[in-house]
Order: C-alpha cells, then sequence, then structure tokens
C-alpha cells in the first residue's frame, strides 16, 4: 500500500514539474523549431526531456541579468542620430551603445598576422591585460601566450584571463598556476560543474577579446591554440579572421570585459578614470558600433541587427560563417534578398569540425541557392571566420557563429562597421578567401533528406 502511494505521489510530482518547465519554456522568447523540439522530448521522453531542459533549457536569465554589471551606454564621440543607420538606430533602442566616431581598426587576416597582433598587444601593456577566450589550449602556443602573460604579471601589469569553462574544459587549472604565482588572475565563466543557481551550462562564454591598458583591443573569432595562431606550428592552420581597434568605441569591449570577470570572479575591477576624455587622433576615421548579446540581455539586438540588414540590402550581402543552422526568419529573409535581386553569397567550410552542423546547414542552404543564393564551400583548412558585408553600407565581424547557439544562447560581442575603408578592407578579405572555394550545395540522396530532416529536430537542443 505504501508503495503504490509513493508510485502515485512520484506520478503527482512529475506532472507538476512537467507543467512549471513547459510554463518556463513556453513563456521565454524562442523560435518555433526550438520551442517544438523541447516539447517533444518533455511529452514523449519526461523523465529525459524535463531534467535536460532544467540543466540546459533556459535561454534568457533574469536573475543573471540583475547579478551581471551591464554596459553603460558611452555618450562620447557618438555618430549624430541623424546620420545614423536604420540598424544603428534599432540598436540604440535597446540601449547598445551607439555607433562611434574617430576610431582605427585593422585586419588580422592570418594565422600569422593574429599571432603578431596578440604579441604586439601583450608587449605593449604598462598597466593592465585583459584576456577573455573560449579556447585556451595547453599546446605550444598556449604554453607560449601564457609565459608571456605570467612575465607581464611578474612586472606589475595586472593581468585578468577568463576562460570558458567548456571552451577551455581540457585546459586544467594547474596550468595556470605561474600566472597566479606571477600575481595575475585567472577565473573559468560558469565552469561545467557549478551551482545551478549561477547559470546553466549551456550558456557559454563565446567572446574573445584581448586588452591593454584599456586602450588597444583585439576581438573576432580567434582563439588561443596552435590551429589559430603562428605559421610555423606543425598543426595545420584554421583560417580565421580578428581586428585590432584604438580609439572611443573600446571603453565599451572594457566594461564588457569588466562585467563578465565580475561574474566570474567576483572581483570588482575598474575603469581608469578619465577614460571618455581619452585624447582622439584625428586621423582615426573608423565608425564602430560594439554589439554584445547574451542570456544577460533582455533582448536580442545582435540577431534582430542580421535580419535587419538582410531585409535593408539592396545590392550585396555576403555572409562568412563556420557553422550555418539559421531559424527560419533568418532563412526566409535572405531567400527574399535573393529573389529582390540582391547578390547573396553564404561561404562555408566544404567541412567543419561539426558534423551535426554540417548535416543541419544543408536545408537552408539550398533554399536560399533555389532562390539565387550563390553557396560557396571553402576546400581548405578548417574555416572559423565570422562576418557579414550588406552593400557599402555595414559589415559586421565578431564571435558569433550564424547559428541558433550563438544567436540565442551563447555569450557574443560583434564591431558593426558603418565606414568606407574598413567595410572595403573586410570585403576584400571576403574575395581572397572565396578564391578557394567550389560554388553549389551538393543534392542530397534519400538517406542525406532522413537524417537532415532528424538534425533539424535535435539541433534546437544542442
Amino acid at each position: 500500500m505504501s508503495h503504490l502511494f509513493e508510485s502515485h505521489l512520484a506520478i503527482i510530482a512529475g506532472l507538476f514539474l512537467a507543467l512549471a518547465a513547459i510554463s518556463h519554456m513556453l513563456q521565454q522568447r524562442r523560435t518555433p523549431s526550438s520551442t517544438v523540439s523541447w516539447l517533444l522530448i518533455m511529452v514523449l521522453l519526461p523523465y529525459v526531456g524535463i531534467p535536460l531542459y532544467i540543466l540546459f533549457g533556459g535561454r534568457k536569465m533574469a536573475r543573471i541579468a540583475r547579478m551581471k554589471k551591464t554596459v553603460r551606454l558611452n555618450q562620447s564621440h557618438v555618430l549624430p542620430l541623424p546620420l545614423a543607420l536604420p540598424i544603428d538606430r534599432g540598436l540604440r533602442a535597446h540601449g547598445i551603445p551607439a555607433a562611434m566616431l574617430s576610431n582605427k581598426m585593422g585586419l588580422c587576416g592570418s594565422g600569422t598576422e593574429a599571432y603578431n597582433c596578440l604579441l604586439h598587444l601583450i608587449d605593449e601593456a604598462s598597466e593592465s591585460l585583459y584576456i577573455s577566450t573560449y579556447v585556451f589550449a595547453d599546446d605550444r602556443l598556449g604554453r607560449e601566450i601564457l609565459q608571456r602573460l605570467t612575465d607581464k604579471a611578474s612586472q606589475g601589469v595586472r593581468v585578468r584571463l577568463l576562460l570558458d569553462g567548456v571552451g577551455s574544459l581540457k585546459t586544467r587549472a594547474p596550468f595556470f598556476a605561474p600566472l597566479a604565482k606571477a600575481g595575475g588572475r585567472f577565473s573559468y565563466f560558469m565552469p561545467v560543474l557549478h551551482h545551478p543557481l549561477r547559470g546553466r551550462t549551456n550558456l557559454r562564454n563565446h567572446r574573445k577579446i584581448a586588452l591593454a591598458d584599456e586602450r588597444l583591443l583585439m576581438a573576432g573569432g580567434t582563439n588561443i591554440a596552435e590551429e589559430y595562431l603562428c605559421q610555423n606550428s606543425s598543426t595545420k592552420m584554421w583560417q580565421d579572421l580578428s581586428f585590432v581597434v584604438e580609439g572611443p568605441v573600446v571603453r565599451s569591449f572594457v566594461e564588457l570585459f569588466l562585467s563578465d570577470w565580475y561574474f566570474a570572479s567576483k572581483e570588482t575591477l575598474s575603469l581608469k578614470k578619465n577614460n571618455d576624455s581619452c585624447p582622439v587622433d584625428p586621423s582615426h576615421q573608423a565608425v564602430l558600433q560594439v554589439v554584445p548579446s547574451g542570456p544577460d540581455l533582455h533582448h536580442d539586438g545582435l540577431y534582430e541587427a542580421i535580419l535587419s540588414a538582410v531585409y535593408a540590402a539592396q545590392k550585396k550581402l555576403w555572409i562568412v560563417t563556420p557553422y550555418f543552422v539559421p531559424d527560419e526568419a533568418l532563412t526566409q529573409g535572405l531567400a527574399i534578398a535573393c529573389r529582390r535581386g540582391v547578390d547573396v553569397r553564404i561561404v562555408v567550410p566544404q567541412k567543419s569540425n561539426h558534423a551535426l552542423a554540417d548535416v543541419v546547414r544543408g536545408r537552408s542552404l539550398r533554399e536560399i541557392e533555389e532562390a539565387g543564393g550563390h553557396i560557396m564551400l571553402n576546400t581548405e583548412e578548417m574555416m572559423h571566420a565570422k562576418l557579414m558585408v550588406m552593400d557599402d553600407k555595414m559589415a559586421m565581424i565578431g564571435s558569433a557563429n550564424m547559428d541558433l547557439r550563438s544567436l540565442f544562447l551563447n555569450y557574443e560581442v560583434a564591431v558593426l562597421a558603418y565606414s568606407e575603408n574598413e567595410i572595403k578592407a573586410i570585403e576584400m578579405w571576403v574575395e581572397r578567401l572565396s578564391r578557394a572555394t567550389v560554388s553549389g550545395y551538393p543534392r542530397p540522396d534519400m538517406a542525406r533528406k532522413l537524417y537532415e530532416g532528424v538534425a533539424q529536430i535535435v539541433a534546437p537542443l544542442v
């Protein structure tokens, strides 16, 4: 009798838990495919689906948003509102820092260039070095960079290294002990094993930021590992794109790092005094806008900026991404742009390092190609760059892939460039990359259609 009562009690408790989980999931802003996928797994496999949702399913987290320090709207050197593009205006409405004048921007278009840029940034630091990365590998390159950071810490430079708990999972804490011994500090952003009230394992910090003295910035898609940096490595080099910036826009990156660092380490770091009034070089002409995204923000500003660009494009819309897993709205918008006569080009690796992403992308890419888009498969080593070019008016470069995880789950950051020279430089990089591509996406056989369909259901869960 007691066993029967306990069974009924467990069923009732499970029912209430399921209703609570489904209610929470339906209240969050999600893509239809994500909603349907979670509903299916919670209804059909409740003992699997509900625990998975509790661990991984949350997307926007109001409590974390209240805990994290937010990026303040920097009013210095702001592009006047009448000169702002609609994309900029829409982002300002969300409280995202406006496009800023008087910046200097350069591209790190190869592993060697990125390596040299990072070494220069480290060498330049005399007061502080702030680095945030998804991957910090325990390899030859990682050991070299760690030694340089350790040397700087021993010289009295304030060194802070922020690592993602999943991206740097294989690099254990003892690896960074020399840095801590020299006076620097490191911390893992949301470790895999953490207190359940401090976030979810599924929400990762994918930002790549390096800052010297709060004035020199390197950011983009490049991690700290041999495949990303330095051609002298025996490892085959990945193709990636990062950038360096000086100017007023750097402050927003500093504030972003300080917010992430406080959340991970609980150490409060202060901005340098008079950072807003630092002298500006009149020769710096880049107009740039910082766009952060993540679970701690109440909006999806980066996604909205991308969608706005898709519908605003009149001549060209070029996208480079290692993983192409868009939602229905983005896929439809790109197909409509093709039918409007826009030169839509999407460059992806012929084979990426994530098999599931390669399977899921097929349907969307073929739909866009059938509408008149150009699908270009890069045939060289893994291509990891993330960017977009819209006409001659805007280019986007940053850490976000064109997939559901980057657009709706991860902590990401991108820069939108509105100035002619910067847009042209990014456009030329895409043209060089395109020389090693083949056009056209392969037609699927029946077996591929089947597992693409299954993958479309699974993709929104991961």
